[in-house]
């Protein structure tokens, strides 16, 4: 136990070099009922540095709904007192962001190198994608989409058996860079691709008839600063002029409805649109290869974390998607298939309406380009750990979404278009 407790430490302190220690910082989650609730919340964020959990900015809070943040050890007693005077109804999810980030490491795996059942550095996964590659020559093929900000390689894994014009299924993960449960997916989604391939009936047929694109890893940059200097980063790392603040909202950067809703100007904001649609090399990449392959792809399935909900199209308006009602029975199907294995409970539904507006996003630019599969996966948990998900609980997250991912492949299979 003391050895995994020291390589916990070590694996932290690689992690943070630059004194973001996270020591005392607690994580609140407020209950909103109205609102007079919703603008005392506002006035908190404008006299605090307040890290928006859920949502992801003071703009998207609703009336009864709950609202997670993150508070500096130094303002946390302002922030209590301020709670409190104003009779916020509030509870605190994380008493110490930084035990809980040490107690993130708590897999029993901890040996050097790649593993499906820890979470994986970007030089770990990056050499992973080329072994995963290399050893299955005949179900996975590597391909280059593009190059981040600071130039680091968007390496994408097309997993299927090769073949004349199959359709396709395009899925991504780690947008936004704290959110570590969901490049372990995409690593997860392609060991058992291979791992099932031959001996499972629906994952053969599914390799046989479809292609799979999987972008293990969109913003890589954040996630590299996620690992090295701030392990709650969220943005990618562009820098912009007229401000010193860095990054943009990758989801934020589609040409849909952009910048409209849910969305900030701000370059310092975490919901940060970006100067222009598509001003983000990553944002450009991805778009570049899914029109250059429209034809062919299906369905787009982005991976983020966390709050448990399926959603799909739209996020950037009220507006309902022509097959609202195909999308919505779609969606509960998944959730239910989801369910079967641990109980895990989703909520499923449009954006706006389900968990927040937000313009920008990749699944409603994808739905407007005309793939009318596009879906949105907030995996686990509902907040007690929030983007600090322990290891322990990669394995049944992963095996849980896989059905919801297969499940909607069998769908796509019988409802080509």
């Amino acid at each position: 136990m003391w050895a995994l407790l020291v390589l916990a430490a070590v694996a932290l302190a690689s992690a943070h070099p630059s004194g973001e220690h996270f020591e005392g910082e607690k994580v609140f989650r407020v209950t909103v009922e109205d609102e007079n609730h919703i603008s005392l919340l506002q006035e908190l964020a404008s006299t605090k540095e307040i890290d928006f959990w859920k949502p992801d900015s003071v703009t998207q809070i609703k009336p009864y709904s709950t609202v997670d943040f993150r508070v500096q050890a130094n303002d946390i007693s302002t922030v209590e007192d301020f709670l409190e005077q104003n009779e916020l109804q509030h509870e605190v999810l994380i008493s110490n962001l930084r035990s809980m980030l040490e107690a993130q490491f708590d897999s029993q795996v901890r040996a050097s190198g790649h593993s499906y059942l820890k979470y994986n550095n970007w030089e770990t996964i990056e050499a992973w994608t080329q072994q995963v590659a290399s050893e299955n020559p005949n179900l996975i093929s590597r391909s280059t989409i593009g190059t981040t900000f600071e130039g680091r390689t968007m390496y994408l894994l097309k997993v299927g058996k090769p073949g004349e014009n199959k359709p396709a299924i395009f899925m991504d993960c780690g947008f936004h860079a704290r959110e570590w449960i969901s490049p372990a997916f995409c690593q997860w989604f392609v060991r058992e691709a291979v791992r099932t391939y031959g001996s499972e009936t629906h994952m053969t047929e599914f390799l046989e008839k479809l292609d799979f694109y999987v972008l293990p890893v969109f913003n890589i940059d954040g996630y590299v600063y996620s690992w090295t200097k701030n392990r709650m980063w969220r943005k990618t790392r562009s820098t912009h002029e007229k401000t010193n603040c860095v990054g943009t909202d990758p989801n934020r950067n589609f040409n849909a409805g952009w910048c409209e809703i849910g969305a900030s100007k701000s370059p310092c904001a975490e919901t940060y649109c970006g100067p222009a649609a598509e001003s983000e090399k990553e944002t450009k990449a991805l778009v570049n290869f899914i029109l250059s392959n429209l034809s062919s792809i299906k369905a787009y399935l982005t991976i983020h974390s966390y709050s448990q909900m399926l959603l799909y199209p739209y996020s950037y308006d009220y507006k309902l998607t022509e097959n609202n009602a195909e999308l919505n029975a779609l969606a509960k199907a998944t959730v239910k298939e989801l369910a079967t294995l641990y109980g895990t409970k989703y909520t499923y539904g449009p954006g706006a309406t389900t968990i927040y507006p937000a313009a920008g996003g990749s699944d409603d630019w994808a739905y407007d380009q005309g793939i009318k599969y596009s879906f949105t996966f907030e995996l686990r948990d509902k907040g007690r750990y929030g983007f600090t998900l322990p290891e322990s609980q990669i394995r049944p997250t992963c095996e849980e979404t896989m059905l919801a991912i297969k499940h909607i492949a069998s769908y796509v299979l019988e409802h080509l278009y």
